[in-house]
């Protein structure tokens, strides 16, 4: 029997950092298969603009002003959902800062920002999301973490260590709401054309990763939103709990 074409009509999710790259796709992605989406990111015109694109599609959509490292935002953000959208049943956890550079000489801050975004972040949004989906016995978080979770590589360990914290963070939890209905999912993407690489500030980091992706056939932010897509689509009694997606060429 074939699949539904629309496998997620009748569900809510909600999405941040969905101004641009993976969350923008991935948004696109789910209304396209039938999800009311809630979208979350700090830059308003750029989420008008989504918002626009996917109500002509018609979708309905919740646009927030949505700055994750703000516990009351997440919490605000989850609670419109619920309200304005009649609940919420896949959360995708997207928002992050790639600042990559040494760790010596480091400008601290910097530091501060990655384990903010990528860490508390995630991990306030998803603490305000989780309550309720144990009640309704069902639900998809899905966190988006990196190849950064796994190798860990001179010039990027902050980075990874941010993103390590994402992939032990979700497994801890997946062992603590799987018996209650809940999946839990990490997608970890290789080399991606997005917005990340130009927020670099480390010369020497930004050369490097403008090397890295040159010399091969990156990802686009399409094949992450169809990773994310795959996972939140199986049913009920199928956990897909962790996929890597690295480009073709893409060794390390």
């Amino acid at each position: 029997m074939s699949e539904p074409a629309r496998p997620l009509s009748g569900k809510v999710a909600l999405v941040t950092g969905a101004s641009s790259g993976i969350g923008e796709a991935t948004a696109v992605a789910l209304a396209g298969a039938g999800a009311a989406v809630a979208i979350g990111a700090r830059r308003r015109d750029r989420l008008d603009a989504l918002t626009a694109k996917l109500t002509d599609g018609g979708a309905s959509v919740l646009t927030l002003d949505l700055d994750v490292t703000d516990e009351q935002a997440c919490a605000d953000a989850v609670r419109r959902t619920r309200e304005e959208l009649g609940g919420l049943d896949v959360l995708v956890n997207n928002a992050g800062v790639m600042l990559l550079g040494t760790i010596r000489g480091a400008d601290t801050e910097e530091w501060r920002r990655m384990m903010h975004t990528n860490v508390l972040g995630l991990m306030y949004m998803t603490h305000a999301a989780i309550e309720g989906m144990v009640e309704q016995g069902s639900g998809d978080v899905v966190n988006v973490s990196s190849v950064a979770g796994r190798v860990a590589r001179k010039g990027a360990g902050v980075y990874n260590a941010s993103k390590w914290a994402v992939n032990a963070f979700s497994e801890s939890l997946r062992q603590e709401v799987t018996a209650k209905g809940v999946r839990i999912g990490l997608v970890e993407p290789g080399a991606v054309t997005t917005e990340l690489n130009t927020h670099i500030t480390h010369p020497g980091a930004k050369a490097a990763s403008e090397k890295m992706h040159a010399s091969m056939r990156v990802l686009a932010a399409d094949d992450i939103a169809r990773a994310v897509l795959y996972m939140v689509s199986q049913p009920p009694h199928v956990a897909i709990n962790e996929i890597l997606v690295r480009p073709t060429d893409q060794e390390g």
